[in-house]
């Protein structure tokens, strides 16, 4: 496995870690940024569990958690992936830097990134729902994390780096951890993380990203759902999928039951039909049009049979022919010569 292929399993990774490596690794981050060792290194099951303790909120083994002291993120962690990142910079230049970050953990932070304010999102909302004041001290203790597994798009970019090592150690053994001045606390990684081809958070049967004290987020192909939304997708009806008021969960209700089968039992008539396909389209209250083309495989399957496959098209779509043309990014007009040829 080749660095980047190591660095993008670590970000996915889950399941409990190595807890003995990973106080080791944190006590020589302390180490390296020339800081004490912490005197307690405290484990929390999750992010929210980390937060809940620091904030007040909960206790560890039946005591409250004994004072932190200051946050050392800056020194333990800014400072030196700084420094890395200067010392390459001025080796490369700008356009060298530019070219091995896109090389190495430009994909991995794309897809890592809103997986972290996922998170972030909802710690706030199970710790600070409806009060300003508290949501403030939640992002403030959100911003002292350091990201651990998540760091690993950055790590990956910095991998020779030697002041980076406990940092690395950390990140392959364990999620987010809060370094202060006497304490730092560890969360555990998820037990259970489920995303689509693109890399979104991705399940309909359950939570896309689970830790082990019950904290959870659900999705659908990138966008946040309630749990109990997705319980209540095996029994769609198409009165239900129309009395959804949300868009956003109206459209994830359509995919999971399936445009045709929507069509279908919703009794739809087509609006237009040539020799290319046929267009349907399926109004929703409070929303654009639903437009598809129904378009059947000019080659047969191996059973003889011709596959039938829905496309959807612009709302503006009028005419089955302009729906086909527009998913090869044509014209009607100029898709009509390429249809004969």
């Amino acid at each position: 496995m080749n660095e980047q292929a190591s660095w993008r399993a670590v970000a996915a990774a889950t399941g409990t870690g190595d807890r003995a490596r990973t106080e080791a690794g944190v006590r020589l981050a302390y180490r390296r940024a020339g800081l004490p060792e912490p005197e307690r290194i405290v484990w929390a099951r999750s992010p929210l569990a980390a937060v809940r303790l620091l904030s007040g909120a909960a206790v560890e083994d039946g005591e409250a958690l004994p004072a932190t002291g200051a946050s050392v993120r800056d020194a333990v962690r800014n400072r030196p992936l700084a420094a890395a990142r200067a010392r390459l910079h001025t080796r490369l230049g700008p356009t060298g830097w530019s070219d091995h970050w896109r090389a190495t953990g430009a994909d991995l932070w794309e897809t890592t990134r809103p997986l972290v304010d996922r998170v972030r999102t909802g710690v706030v909302e199970a710790l600070a729902p409806a009060d300003r004041k508290e949501e403030t001290g939640v992002r403030l203790l959100l911003l002292d994390a350091v990201l651990g597994q998540h760091d690993a798009a950055w790590l990956s970019a910095f991998d020779a780096a030697p002041e980076l090592d406990a940092l690395a150690e950390v990140a392959r053994t364990a999620g987010w951890w809060w370094p202060y001045e006497s304490v730092a606390v560890v969360a555990e990684r998820p037990v259970e993380l489920h995303r689509d081809e693109a890399g979104r958070l991705d399940r309909g049967d359950g939570p896309a990203l689970a830790f082990g004290d019950g904290f959870a987020l659900h999705a659908w192909r990138g966008l946040p759902v309630p749990g109990e939304f997705l319980d209540r997708l095996a029994s769609l009806t198409p009165e239900r999928i129309r009395a959804e008021e949300n868009a956003e969960l109206r459209r994830v209700m359509l995919e999971y039951h399936g445009y045709d089968r929507y069509l279908e039992e919703s009794g739809a008539q087509p609006v237009h039909r040539d020799e290319t396909g046929v267009l349907w389209r399926i109004a929703l209250p409070g929303d654009e049009d639903v437009v598809m083309v129904e378009v059947v495989n000019s080659t047969p399957e191996p059973d003889g049979t011709s596959r039938t496959y829905w496309l959807r098209v612009p709302p503006t779509t009028t005419t089955a022919r302009e729906g086909v043309a527009w998913t090869f990014g044509l014209s009607a007009e100029a898709y009509e010569p390429l249809r004969q040829t």
